[in-house]
């Protein structure tokens, strides 16, 4: 029993990372695929595909890494807002990740999106995660 689901994902995620793997399969559910579209438009990994071969599902992520020195494009991937401790946020206090050069992922009342268009729509909500 998985009692905090989005952070499995990030978890699976970071660690096919680090262990240089070009693949990951991970459980599928609606929120993991909307931070999955959103992790692809944003450039961070290369594909994804989602498989509805049994009940639940499967997202199957193809992970991005630098040509030449074969890094992770993905250096940080972090929960913020977790079950015990939910981070909130208005449209004005939006957080900057890494000085803009990384992206927040936001639960608003519009769906998920990152934290620059929850801005630009004047929206506020769940901050569920960092990536940069």
């Amino acid at each position: 029993m998985n009692t905090d689901p989005i952070s499995d994902f990030l978890t699976r995620i970071r660690n096919a990372n680090s262990a240089g793997h070009k693949t990951v399969v991970i459980p599928a559910s609606n929120v993991k695929k909307e931070i999955t579209k959103i992790l692809f438009d944003q450039g961070f990994i290369l594909n994804y595909k989602f498989e509805d071969d049994s009940v639940q599902g499967s997202i199957k992520i193809a992970l991005k890494y630098d040509k030449l020195s074969k890094v992770p494009v993905i250096k940080k991937l972090e929960r913020v807002s977790k079950p015990g401790l939910r981070k909130y946020t208005n449209s004005s206090s939006i957080p900057r990740v890494l000085n803009g050069l990384g992206i927040n992922i936001i639960s608003t009342s519009k769906g998920l999106m990152t934290g620059k268009k929850a801005s630009s729509q004047n929206l506020g909500g769940e901050i569920i995660c960092n990536v940069y």
